[in-house]
């Protein structure tokens, strides 16, 4: 269990409702959370998501589909609940059931389940827009199912369908609805914000009248992000009262999606010091396995398993962390099964470099550092990211080929292609103290370029040009397609083989980049065959 640290600041009570500071979690990524446009797990993939709910991140409850939806729906809650049963689980799995005459009671024992979710309306004008009926005649359907579902050993929480506008509406018909049926086996009333309309007063507002006219209830807390409110409306309906809060693994659900699972955990514990079973630190990977089947990626500022959260981008940031932590706070990355990362591009810093070099245990002087942070910044101004393991072939590339010592330089270039036409490449180039340009067609951008160039060295200088032997390209172990490639040549000259690299967020660059340190490798040649 994760217990809550203790404040030395000022925090709210949990209130008494809440058990003493521990909130029920109840995940709905297998009901909600697939009602999402767009997602449908297979029987599979269900299992291994509704295992790694229940037993890595252990929430209390796991609602796990809609009774009556398919018959591949209830080939997935079959094998759940036989999974489940073997691990004495079996009363953590809930099917949402509906007011049917015991259809979805069927469908429900069916699948092996032993707790039904029963949608019942929960404004008078859902129950007289969508039903038809007379609040009382809907009373008594409900009634009459649930005395169904205890004939048959099935466990019944009820869902107040549209309860916040049933609070704002017509509060009279929720507490009726509540009265009549106070006498009956109920274990949860379920409060869902169906339409995400409520906001953080409201919901506490509304909770208190909820706990305080009915001591002896369980109130779970059901919310929706239209307004982008879902976490605020969790966290006000706890302090309203509410017992049990429903969750999802990265905000799936109907329309904007329901609470996420992690950053509601993240603030019950650390601004309320609210107690759950949670397991923080298989946070990430589940949501990662959810994001994997579901096909809705993860936004990279998502709180907690956002890809870019624990990344330091600024310079200054890493500075700060380098001294004292001065950049950091109670999200610590290694809760969620993480790590810090400090960005390396345009944004970057010193400290930046020498945090990440730390980390792969590696060591620049003074000057070699500058030269590294100097490609890194001018890297970054190309593309969004460079990585880490990026790092070593940038320092292999700046270093290994000290531009301070070049006899060659390209002055300026331009390649082109159009549809229909062959590539063309304008070459500007000092060797020693001349200039020369010229220009030439080829088979590729790549080619366009060292055609002119050959023609610099064979027809303006009469010198041998190198035969190009090999070309290959690499993406850095880890890197990112968009973020760099590394171009490796070999050539022939003089009946010996020479191999140059050079990096770059752009593939024909790199290979450009490579050629001018192969003729700075044999400019001395040339000289040394002058000069005898």
């Amino acid at each position: 269990m994760n217990d809550s640290k203790q404040s030395t600041h000022f925090t709210p009570s949990m209130p008494g409702r809440a058990g003493g500071g521990y909130v029920e979690i109840m995940d709905t990524t297998l009901r909600d959370g697939e009602q999402t446009n767009g997602v449908s797990f297979m029987p599979h993939e269900k299992l291994v998501i509704a295992r790694a709910l229940l037993v890595d991140l252990c929430v209390d409850r796991v609602e796990v589909a809609s009774a009556r939806v398919s018959e591949g729906e209830l080939e997935a809650v079959q094998r759940i609940t036989n999974w489940a049963a073997t691990k004495n689980m079996l009363d953590r799995v809930e099917v949402l059931g509906f007011v049917d005459d015991g259809k979805s009671l069927d469908w429900i024992q069916r699948a092996g389940a032993r707790t039904m979710n029963l949608l019942a309306k929960g404004s008078s004008r859902h129950c007289s827009g969508q039903l038809g009926k007379s609040p009382e005649l809907h009373y008594a359907d409900i009634r009459n199912n649930i005395l169904m579902a205890r004939e048959r050993g099935i466990a019944v929480n009820l869902y107040l369908e549209d309860w916040s506008r049933g609070m704002k509406e017509d509060s009279g018909y929720v507490f009726h609805l509540l009265e009549s049926l106070a006498d009956l086996p109920v274990k949860r009333f379920m409060l869902p914000d169906t339409l995400g309309i409520l906001n953080p007063l409201e919901t506490m507002e509304f909770m208190k009248q909820m706990v305080k006219r009915y001591p002896g209830l369980h109130f779970d807390f059901h919310a929706h992000n239209d307004y982008d409110l879902a976490v605020s409306n969790v966290l006000a309906a706890v302090f309203g009262g509410a017992q049990g809060l429903h969750t999802s693994i990265n905000g799936l659900g109907e329309r904007a999606g329901n609470a996420p699972l992690a950053s509601v955990q993240a603030i019950l514990k650390d601004h309320f010091n609210a107690k759950t079973n949670i397991h923080e630190e298989e946070l990430n990977r589940v949501a990662h396995i959810v994001e994997s089947y579901s096909g809705i990626a993860i936004p990279p500022n998502r709180p907690i398993t956002g890809s870019a959260v624990f990344t330091q981008v600024a310079g200054v940031h890493a500075d700060g962390d380098k001294k004292e932590g001065l950049y950091q706070n109670a999200l610590q990355p290694e809760r969620f099964g993480r790590r810090r990362e400090y960005a390396l591009g345009k944004a970057s810093g010193k400290a930046n470099v020498l945090m990440n070099l730390k980390e792969l245990g590696l060591d620049l002087s003074e000057e070699d550092m500058k030269k590294v942070t100097d490609r890194i910044i001018e890297l970054g101004d190309k593309k969004e990211l460079v990585t880490q393991e990026d790092l070593p072939y940038i320092i292999r590339d700046v270093l290994k080929h000290s531009e301070g010592d070049d006899r060659v330089t390209l002055l300026s270039y331009m390649v082109s292609t159009a549809y229909g036409l062959r590539p063309m490449a304008q070459v500007r180039l000092q060797i020693d103290e001349h200039i020369y340009e010229e220009s030439a067609q080829g088979d590729g951008q790549y080619d366009a370029f060292v055609r002119a160039v050959r023609h610099i060295y064979r027809d303006r200088l009469g010198r041998k040009f190198p035969w190009l032997s090999n070309y290959r390209v690499t993406i850095p172990p880890g890197g990112r397609t968009d973020a760099l490639v590394e171009t490796t040549i070999e050539w022939v000259f003089n009946e010996v083989t020479y191999r140059t690299h050079a990096l770059d967020a752009d593939q024909t660059e790199a290979a450009i980049k490579a050629t001018i340190k192969l003729l700075n490798i044999i400019e001395p040649i040339y000289n040394k065959k002058a000069e005898g």
